[in-house]
């Protein structure tokens, strides 16, 4: 199973896992990264880590995400994570759309998975969990990416495609990243900076809210305006300047970030993809273990790739075709978690891992 399952770390966190292995009270983060469906393929790895791993863990752990990386540590934050991640994954796996797909389509079909995986109470559940502080951010909007008009949308994205083109923090002007945290326990990130949009605690009231503006996707989801309790503005997908979130995670407190991830990179924002230069590095993943399926591993699944949104598109028409994919990519997916398991407890995670360069 060793084979299956990349095992990557930051500097730091090398020396670590090389002299120490790897336990449960080792990790202080668990990061999720935007994806849509990518997500799937690590249904086995959370489930495995968040219903085994972590089972009687006491110290806080602090759980940050942006578009479905924050949805997924919602479930992981409550109190049986193994069933919070198959109702997520079921609700997100029976998604049908048929005609002209428009935004107010897929943010009716993300109330639906949402209402699945954050019924009556679950709010309340998830802000008392005894250890697991849920914190996830948001992009506020300005200009035309306020507007949810076809026309103002278009340019909206083609000028920040451009902004973050000259710079990340030229885009960081447009699309300001916000940060939803658990006032339990301000995760230590917090006051570095990164949060240009300001920082607001959840409630009961405004988690719900805050989940569905992480994940609403410009021009394919309507924006969330006003979250109670944040800045005034219309939110949309944390992913834009977070896409796979990199930073000063622990800003300087001791311990190790977990980042079950579907790549074996870590691409900045939604507009970096296929630059090179816009992958974190080592340097600014020094804590970070970071744990992907293997090439092998992929090229196994029944259309030798991870799930992916534009499945939708691919396979249009051929909705138990796409049904079929997904939920073996689900099934095959848990030899990540038992995987991961196998090695922590064995001590071989200390031969497995490999230095992010």
């Amino acid at each position: 199973m060793a084979g299956e399952l990349l095992i990557l770390a930051g500097h730091r966190a090398y020396e670590r896992i090389r002299e120490k292995g790897l336990s449960p009270d080792d990790v202080s983060m668990v990061v999720g990264a935007s994806g849509a469906a990518k997500w799937l393929v690590l249904h086995g790895l959370e489930s495995a880590i968040f219903g085994r791993w972590f089972e009687g863990r006491q110290k806080p752990l602090h759980l940050f995400g942006t578009s479905i990386g924050a949805w997924k540590s919602a479930a992981a934050a409550q109190a049986d994570p193994e069933a919070a991640f198959d109702r997520l994954a079921r609700a997100y796996i029976h998604q049908y759309y048929t005609g002209k797909v428009t935004p107010r389509q897929v943010s009716a079909e993300a109330h639906r998975i949402m209402d699945t995986c954050l019924g009556p109470g679950k709010a309340e559940e998830i802000l008392a969990h005894p250890y697991c502080r849920l914190h996830l951010s948001t992009v506020r909007c300005r200009g035309p990416l306020a507007s949810d008009h076809p026309l103002a949308m278009i340019a909206g994205i083609a000028g920040a495609w451009a902004a973050n083109r000259v710079s990340r923090e030229l885009f960081r002007a447009q699309c300001r990243p916000t940060l939803f945290f658990d006032p339990r326990d301000v995760p230590p990130f917090s006051g570095n900076g990164e949060f240009s949009g300001g920082t607001s605690p959840l409630t009961s009231e405004n988690l719900r809210q805050a989940l569905l503006a992480s994940g609403s996707i410009p021009y394919i989801m309507e924006g969330v305006r006003d979250i109670p309790g944040g800045p005034k503005g219309v939110y949309r997908d944390g992913g834009l300047f977070h896409y796979h979130p990199a930073f000063d995670f622990l800003h300087g407190d001791d311990g190790l970030v977990l980042y079950p991830h579907f790549y074996g990179e870590v691409t900045l924002g939604w507009f970096d993809r296929n630059r090179p230069s816009r992958m974190a590095g080592g340097a600014l993943l020094s804590d970070v273990v970071l744990l992907a399926p293997s090439p092998s591993f992929v090229a196994s699944l029944p259309l030798g790739r991870i799930p992916d949104r534009r499945d939708f598109d691919r396979l249009a028409g051929k909705d138990a075709e796409r049904v079929a994919f997904w939920e073996t990519s689900v099934a095959m997916g848990r030899v990540l978690g038992e995987s991961f398991l196998e090695a922590s407890a064995s001590g071989r995670i200390r031969e497995m891992v490999r230095r992010i360069p």
